[in-house]
């Protein structure tokens, strides 16, 4: 079993809204048992709270459901417990790398656009602060990512 934590400040937008895309790709092709996600926030500001309600509508729209309640990455578990750590931008991969000094876990982090094939995007941007186009961008951006991240996945199964 591959296990992926989708990372991002707040863990009410970006990697919660990875994870539905990516649970969504992972039942569409019946690899339930063979990959599970969760998601996590660099700060615990929202830990036990659904994700952003308008991060929750406009992904709906697209027929994802974001159920997970957001919680604060702990590095004493996380580390360990996940073989695919993925940051939404350069600021998470700076903080994840920074709770791995001596580098232990470094070859499990990785950067969430790095896995995009058609998008070309450099960071999943926060739609926090922004309007619904900053929404959509996201999950088109996630969605792009989320195809290559579960191609890389598969083919290192082979």
């Amino acid at each position: 079993m591959k296990k992926v934590l989708f990372v991002c400040l707040g863990n009410i937008c970006r990697s919660p809204s990875a994870e539905a895309v990516m649970n969504a790709k992972i039942n569409e092709k019946k690899l339930e048992h063979e990959i599970s996600t969760d998601s996590a926030g660099i700060m615990g500001w929202h830990a036990g709270e659904p994700a952003d309600q308008r991060m929750q509508k406009h992904a709906e729209k697209r027929g994802y459901n974001l159920t997970s309640l957001s919680r604060q990455f702990d590095p004493t578990v996380d580390f360990e417990k996940f073989d695919y750590i993925i940051g939404m931008d350069h600021e998470n991969m700076r903080d994840l790398r920074a709770m791995d000094p001596e580098g232990k876990y470094a070859n499990k982090i990785y950067l969430m656009t790095g896995f995009n094939k058609n998008i070309p995007a450099d960071v999943v941007p926060d739609p926090y602060y922004g309007g619904a186009a900053g929404f959509e961008n996201v999950l088109d951006i996630l969605d792009d990512a989320c195809d290559g991240l579960l191609q890389e996945i598969t083919h290192n199964e082979e």
